[in-house]
C-alpha cells in the first residue's frame, strides 16, 4: 500500500474544516447565550437549557456517526463516495440553516428545534472530519503539522466570530441591535458550506490494503441496522480501557469545560461589571481570540519539544492569573474606569491612542483578556495535538484501526460536559438573581448585587476548579514524540507476528501507554 504524499494544500484544505467546527461553537458559545438573555426575553435558565439539551441528545448521534462511518468501509457507498466524505456532502447544503437561531421573538421551542437541527448537522461533519488527518498520514511531524493547521484556522474563525459584530455595527450602525446576530449568522452558513466543500475536494481517506480490495462489499440490510446499537456502545466503553485515552480525556475537558464556563458568563459579566455593550464584549473577544492565535503559534512548539502536560500547565498559570484579575477588578473597582469607558463610545481600542491613552483603563481591559487568549489558546491545542496518534495506540491494543469511534467518543464526551457545564451555569446565574433585559422593556434593569457576585464566582472559580482537576487527572500522561516512536515501532512488530517487545523500555512505554499487558496487545485475551 503507498502511503500519498502530503503538502501544505492538504494541511490548510483539510484543517480549513474547523472554520465550521471551531467557527461555529465561537459563535454559539462566545454570543448565543448573550443573544437569547438579552433579545429573546428567555431567562438565563432557559438560555443554558437550549444550548445544554441538544448535546445530551448526542450521546447517541456522536458515536452512532463514528461508529456507522467506520463500518462503511466495505460496503458500495464506502468504496464509490467515501464512508466519511459521504456525511460532509450531506451537510453542504444545510448548513446556511445557522442563521434560523438568530431570529428574534421566537418561542423556547423554537429556538431549541432550530438549535438541535444544526447541531446534529455539526455532529454529521465534525466526527468523519476529524478522522481525515489521522487517516492520510502516519508520520508524527505531519499529523502535528495537521493539528497545527487546524488550530490556526480555529482561532482565525474565532477572531472573525468575535470581530464581525463590530463590523457590522460599524456598517449598518445600532450598537445592541438583533440584527447585528443574524447578519453575523447568515455569512457564517455560507462561509460553513464553502469550506466544507474545500475539505471534500482537498482530503482522501485511508487507501485500501490489496487485502481489503479482496473483500466483497457488504450489503447494508436490516438485520445489520438492528445489531449498530450493540456493537456501537461495546466498541465506545472499549476506548476508554486505553490509558492514554483516559488521561487524553482529562486534559481535553479541563481545557475546554473551563472555557465553556467563561464563555457563557463572560459576556455577562462585561455588561453587569464593566458596563460595556456588545460592541465593548466583541472587542475584548476579539482581543482574546488574537492572543490565541499567537499562543497556538507558540504552542506547536512547546507541546513538540516539551511534550503536552507541561504546556498544559503553562497554559492553567496564564489563564488563572487571567481569572484572579477580573476578581481584583470586581473586589476594588478601580476609580474612573467606567468614565474612561464612557469616553471610549464602546470603542475601546481609541483608549491606545496617544490622545486618549488612560493606563488604567488600558490594563483592565486588556491585560486580564490578552493573558486569558494566551492561556486558551495552548488550553484548546494541547487535545488536538495528541488526538491524532491516539488510533495509533489503540491500535497496538486491538489490533483495529478506529479512528471514527474515537472521535464519536471525543466528541460524545465533550458534548455531554458542555451540556452540563452551560446547563449548570446558566442555571446558578438565574438562581443568583440575574433578570434579562429584553424581558422588562422600557425599564431600566439593574442588576442585585446577589446577581452580581453570582455572575463573578462563576467566571472565575468554575474555570480554576474544572482546570486544575483535569490537570490532576492527567499528571502521568507520557505521550509524546518518543514514545509514539517507540509505539509505532511495536505495532509494526506486532503487525508481523512478533508476541515479544524489542527491549524491557519498549515494553514499559507501550504497556504505559496502553494500560495493558504486552501479552494482552494486537487484541489478544481480550
Amino acid at each position: 500500500m503507498t502511503q500519498r504524499k502530503t503538502g501544505w494544500i492538504n494541511y490548510w484544505g483539510w484543517g480549513s474544516g474547523d472554520m465550521l467546527g471551531a467557527g461555529a461553537q465561537a459563535v454559539i458559545t462566545g454570543w448565543l447565550f448573550y443573544f437569547f438573555t438579552t433579545f429573546c426575553s428567555l431567562s438565563a435558565a432557559e438560555a443554558g437549557l437550549i444550548l445544554g439539551l441538544p448535546r445530551l441528545l448526542e450521546a447517541i448521534t456522536c458515536p452512532l456517526i463514528g461508529y456507522v462511518s467506520d463500518n462503511l468501509r466495505h460496503t458500495w457507498i464506502g468504496r464509490k463516495i467515501g464512508r466519511r466524505k459521504i456525511f460532509l456532502i450531506i451537510t453542504i447544503p444545510l448548513l446556511p440553516s445557522f442563521a434560523l437561531i438568530f431570529v428574534t421573538g421566537q418561542t423556547f421551542v423554537y429556538y431549541l428545534v432550530t438549535f438541535i437541527f444544526f447541531e446534529f448537522l455539526y455532529t454529521m461533519f465534525l466526527i468523519p472530519w476529524e478522522t481525515l488527518a489521522a487517516e492520510m498520514t502516519k508520520d508524527y511531524k505531519e499529523k502535528a503539522k495537521f493539528a497545527g493547521v487546524r488550530m490556526l484556522v480555529a482561532q482565525t474563525s474565532a477572531i472573525l466570530a468575535s470581530y464581525l459584530p463590530t463590523l457590522i455595527i460599524n456598517s449598518v450602525g445600532g450598537k445592541d441591535s438583533p440584527n447585528t446576530f443574524l447578519i453575523m449568522a447568515a455569512i457564517f452558513g455560507v462561509i460553513f458550506s464553502l469550506v466544507v466543500l474545500l475539505v471534500v475536494l482537498l482530503t482522501w481517506e485511508r487507501p485500501y490494503t490489496e487485502a481489503e480490495k479482496q473483500i466483497q462489499p457488504v450489503p447494508l440490510n436490516l438485520a445489520a441496522a438492528l445489531l449498530i446499537p450493540v456493537n456501537m456502545f461495546r466498541d465506545l466503553f472499549s476506548t476508554l480501557r486505553i490509558r492514554a485515552f483516559r488521561q487524553h480525556l482529562s486534559i481535553y475537558l479541563g481545557g475546554y469545560i473551563s472555557q465553556d464556563i467563561f464563555n457563557t458568563a463572560f459576556p455577562i459579566f462585561v455588561a453587569t461589571v464593566m458596563f460595556g455593550a456588545t460592541l465593548v464584549i466583541s472587542q475584548l473577544m476579539t482581543t482574546m481570540y488574537v492572543a490565541q492565535l499567537i499562543s497556538v503559534i507558540i504552542a506547536i512548539q512547546v507541546v513538540i519539544r516539551t511534550g503536552p502536560t507541561v504546556a498544559y500547565r503553562i497554559a492553567i498559570a496564564f489563564y488563572s492569573l487571567a481569572l484572579l484579575l477580573y476578581l481584583a477588578f470586581y473586589v476594588s473597582h478601580p476609580a474612573g474606569f467606567d468614565v474612561g469607558l464612557a469616553a471610549t463610545d464602546g470603542n475601546i481600542f481609541s483608549a491606545l491612542s496617544p490622545g486618549h491613552f488612560n493606563p488604567s483603563l488600558v490594563f483592565w481591559l486588556f491585560l486580564p483578556i490578552i493573558l486569558a487568549g494566551l492561556g486558551r489558546g495552548t488550553l484548546n491545542f494541547v487535545p488536538w495535538s495528541v488526538y491524532n496518534y491516539l488510533p495509533d495506540v489503540d491500535e497496538a491494543a486491538t489490533g483495529q484501526r478506529r479512528e471514527g469511534i474515537f472521535a464519536g467518543v471525543m466528541t460524545l464526551v465533550r458534548k455531554l460536559a458542555q451540556s452540563g457545564a452551560i446547563i449548570v451555569t446558566g442555571w446558578i446565574i438565574d438562581i443568583g438573581g440575574y433578570v434579562s433585559p429584553k424581558a422588562h422593556p422600557g425599564k431600566v434593569i439593574a442588576q442585585s448585587p446577589e446577581a452580581v457576585h453570582t455572575i463573578v464566582l462563576v467566571l472565575v472559580a468554575g474555570p480554576i476548579i474544572v482546570m486544575l482537576l483535569g490537570l490532576l487527572l492527567s499528571w502521568k500522561f507520557r505521550l509524546n514524540a518518543t514514545t509514539h516512536g517507540v509505539l509505532m515501532a511495536e505495532v509494526e512488530r506486532l503487525r508481523s507476528g512478533e508476541t515479544q517487545p524489542q527491549s524491557e523500555e519498549s515494553r514499559r512505554i507501550v504497556e504505559d501507554l496502553t494500560g495493558l499487558r504486552f501479552d494482552r496487545l494486537w487484541g489478544r485475551k481480550t
